[in-house]
């Protein structure tokens, strides 16, 4: 496949998740909730997960932003879903070391869609557009250690 190809692919990816997020909405219930923004666009995300046993049981989001805050938001959602904690922290170091264009071993999670976010790693003032759910993730995760 050519890099013009995979790129409109990957560009399909992350505007389908823009358009029909996935996980959008709050948790009925108990649930832990970290509100997060990026002041430099605007960006702002409340991030709810509901841990048991140190998995997270759900994971869901409410927020505004640009279509690479939101279509994250959705991908890191479904991802960490029904994954340890510990698996979902691993996974945002490795998203982090994608964005900064370190290379991951892709061997380690199945990464799926967040692949298509790769490309973000060309655009610096894009990462944390990018990196808000997985953030707000961590520091919630943290929070509640």
């Amino acid at each position: 496949m050519s890099f013009d190809n995979l790129d409109t692919l990957y560009r399909q990816v992350i505007m389908d998740h823009y358009k029909n997020p996935k996980n959008r909405g709050t948790i009925d219930g108990d649930a832990l909730t970290v509100d997060m923004n990026n002041p430099t666009c605007g960006d702002r995300i409340q991030l709810q997960l509901q841990l048991e046993d140190g998995i997270v049981k759900d994971a869901r989001f409410e927020g505004e932003g640009c279509s690479i805050s939101l279509s994250s938001a959705s991908m890191m959602t479904q991802a960490i879903k029904n994954k340890p904690v510990k698996e979902a922290l691993a996974m945002s170091e490795v998203f982090s070391d994608m964005m900064l264009g370190k290379d991951v071993n892709a061997d380690d999670f199945d990464l799926g869609d967040i692949q298509a976010l790769q490309g973000v790693s060309n655009f610096p003032a894009r990462i944390k557009c990018a990196t808000l759910a997985w953030k707000a993730m961590e520091k919630g995760v943290h929070e509640e250690e």
